[in-house]
């Protein structure tokens, strides 16, 4: 029997790169890979379903999941994670600590994402920092966005639009704002603006707090393969997972050659033990039980935060 012509797309990762390279193959399936940035892909998957296997926003597949509008279905594959206590800005003259933030207007790009949902968490679980006590401001980051129709509401949840012709970043320099939770520094933080800093200063330090109390690696971006395919040939969730296993796990090799580093960095080997005495033999665990915690933990929160009607379950995600 023939392989099966399949296209691929994820961003650019180490964890991808024996796959996209062709050192790694799909059983049974001639792959043709493309890298795209993962916003984007996920903007084309939405709309017209573009690619066979897809990297995917996870709170996003969730929610469509718990609608049955999906139309693609997860594996356990799980190329980005990250703990976001690095992602909270504020105005140091006006918060020190994250009780703090209550009654304080936060500035973020979106409102569902991936991210925001673990923050909102977090804040939740660890801080007693309710969605509901933070008035949200939605805008650009450093250039404006230009929206006019207001953000959907949430049941409890002051959301609004920054005003036009503005952007998160100046506002938080200009004090308009106390906070803006962001994956990318605001360029005020970068630039030394005066009374803008991170909420957690040594954010290592509280980030490997946070996983040792609650064993929580943060699941940002699953892969998914398209739903006809996979009713066609159901062999070929096995195949995928497999497939990415085995590059994640060359890539992680890598970290450990010593003769001529692979990775550009003096001390990557000292890093890569420090990380396991953290974390665990395996830093980036793929598969279904080894994030179980992590999983339903994203499933509450999307239900506490009222973006599913009901508290999803793991096992029916994947395929």
């Amino acid at each position: 029997m023939p392989d099966v012509p399949i296209t691929v797309a994820s961003g650019d990762y180490d964890r991808v790169r024996a796959l996209r390279e062709g050192r790694v193959g799909i059983a049974g399936c001639a792959v043709t890979y493309s890298t795209v940035e993962a916003n984007a892909l996920f903007v084309r998957n939405l709309k017209n379903q573009e690619f066979d296997v897809s990297e995917m926003s996870f709170s996003t597949y969730i929610t469509l999941k718990a609608r049955n509008a999906h139309h693609y279905t997860a594996i356990p594959v799980f190329l980005s994670r990250a703990f976001r206590h690095s992602a909270i800005f504020v105005r140091s003259d006006r918060i020190a600590s994250p009780a703090d933030l209550k009654g304080k207007r936060v500035g973020t790009p979106e409102y569902l994402t991936t991210m925001l949902v673990w923050m909102r968490g977090l804040l939740s679980d660890e801080y007693g920092i309710a969605p509901s006590d933070l008035h949200w401001r939605l805008g650009g980051l450093e250039q404006p966005s230009g929206k006019t129709t207001p953000p959907d509401p949430v049941a409890g949840v002051d959301i609004a639009n920054i005003p036009s012709g503005k952007t998160l970043a100046g506002m938080l320099a200009d004090g308009e704002i106390e906070a803006i939770f962001s994956a990318r520094p605001p360029s005020c933080f970068i630039e030394g603006a005066p009374n803008v800093g991170r909420l957690f200063a040594d954010t290592r330090a509280v980030e490997q707090a946070y996983f040792k109390k609650s064993g929580i690696y943060p699941l940002m971006h699953a892969v998914g393969i398209r739903n006809s395919l996979l009713e066609q040939h159901p062999w070929m969730a096995r195949a995928v997972f497999d497939a990415f296993l085995k590059a994640k796990e060359s890539a992680i090799a890598d970290l450990q050659k010593l003769a001529a580093f692979s990775v550009t960095l003096p001390w990557v080997e000292a890093e890569f033990r420090a990380t396991q005495a953290v974390l665990g033999k395996d830093i980036w665990p793929y598969g279904l039980e080894a994030n179980r915690k992590a999983i339903e933990t994203l499933c509450r929160y999307l239900h506490e935060q009222g973006f599913t009607g009901r508290r999803m379950q793991a096992e029916e995600l994947f395929g």
